[in-house]
């Protein structure tokens, strides 16, 4: 029941939220299909997708001014150019396009990413509730979804820009209600400005850039641990990532009854507790089943870690400076899908995959500082010129 009211009171962002998760669910399914058609080795095309990061950095400077320069129609315009963000890498047959093209996607990805949060974060506080998770559990349903079903599409020989424009055309149905998100706060008079709280901010990024980072190196690591240290098969390897995938989802949503008891804070520590677990027992299992009840706890306790990050985020700062400090925290975060390769990497090579699951864990255990610093910054009351 708290799910369906939290996505009643913010069914626009919880839209773009959608429209989000279908893309990169199609991306994902059609990897190997970009690959080929690219004719490049794995090397080359994980180099190529650094454009995507390059992208989502440059929403530092361009996602605030884009949210107050274009009110209410931000949200829409930013939906909008992610549909024509993806018609370049889905058509593209040469490397150095393919990385163009995905530039482009990262940047409309982030404002998408800054805009929506915003405009969540910009509802919990006229509503008083927490609303974070229900709206990430509802990218990480659709991203599934899109996965699933491009798998299906894969089989019958669908054209790869066929499927991108179909969810173009979803996309395009959902603008009027996109439309319907609130406005972004407007900055008072120059003299009663507040200046951006960046020690909060910096403490939210560092957060959820933990979050993403265990993240990432689970849903790209998890397989090859299953596989290559505990003997399992293709079959069993996939099933690492599979139930992250689940178990996330689940978290999302359940986390959202949890999330409107507790402050953010306190959820983020017992998931924090919770998720460092869950990489500990894969960590040290000894064979694939244990593995996969690691991942599982692991997934349900990481999903809730970044939208509470989020959240807090937009809480701690004047109703102006959301989309600004949700853009930092973001691009903070967004360093962990450029750390999480070389960190695994270089953990696996030199000391091999338990001890990079075990540096997980230990990872997932740093937050709990940076977040008794946040409890303490919350309890104050901030201080907004009337």
């Amino acid at each position: 029941m708290a799910i369906l009211s939290a996505l009643r009171l913010t069914r626009a962002p919880g839209a773009a939220f959608m429209v989000m998760g279908l893309y990169w669910g199609v991306f994902a399914a059609h990897v190997p299909v970009f690959r080929d058609r690219l004719g490049v080795d794995d090397a080359l095309f994980g180099t190529l997708l650094l454009g995507s990061s390059l992208g989502l950095l440059s929403t530092l400077w361009l996602a605030p001014k884009f949210d107050q320069g274009l009110g209410r129609a931000a949200l829409p315009a930013a939906a909008a150019l992610l549909a024509l963000a993806w018609v370049a890498p889905s058509l593209a047959v040469a490397p150095m396009a393919f990385a163009l093209g995905m530039v482009g996607v990262g940047m409309a990805s982030g404002l998408l990413d800054v805009v929506m949060n915003a405009r969540v974060s910009q509802i919990e506080a006229r509503s008083g509730r927490s609303l974070m998770n229900a709206n990430h559990g509802l990218f990480s349903l659709a991203y599934g979804l899109a996965a699933l079903a491009s798998g299906m599409t894969r089989e019958a020989g669908l054209p790869m820009i066929a499927v991108f424009g179909g969810v173009g055309l979803l996309a395009l149905g959902l603008m009027p209600l996109l439309s319907r998100a609130p406005a972004p706060a407007v900055a008072p008079e120059e003299g009663g400005a507040v200046r951006l709280p960046l020690w909060p901010v910096m403490l939210c990024g560092i957060v959820v850039m933990i979050a993403f980072l265990s993240e990432a190196t689970v849903e790209s690591w998890s397989a090859l641990h299953i596989e290559r240290t505990l003997g399992g098969g293709a079959a069993q390897g996939a099933l690492g990532p599979a139930l992250l995938g689940v178990t996330m989802t689940l978290g999302r949503f359940g986390g959202q009854g949890l999330a409107e008891r507790l402050s953010e804070t306190a959820v983020i520590r017992v998931a924090a507790l919770v998720s460092a677990t869950g990489a500990a027992i894969a960590a040290t299992a000894p064979g694939p089943m244990v593995a996969y009840l690691g991942f599982a706890v692991t997934g349900l306790g990481i999903s809730v870690i970044g939208p509470m990050g989020l959240a807090l985020a937009g809480r701690m700062v004047a109703p102006h400076q959301r989309s600004q400090a949700i853009a930092r925290v973001a691009v903070i975060a967004f360093c962990a899908f450029l750390i999480a390769p070389v960190l695994m990497g270089g953990l696996s090579e030199a000391f091999g995959l338990r001890a990079a699951f075990g540096a997980v864990a230990v990872l997932l255990l740093m937050i709990l500082p940076p977040v008794l610093a946040l409890r303490r910054r919350a309890a104050a009351p901030l201080a907004v010129p009337a």
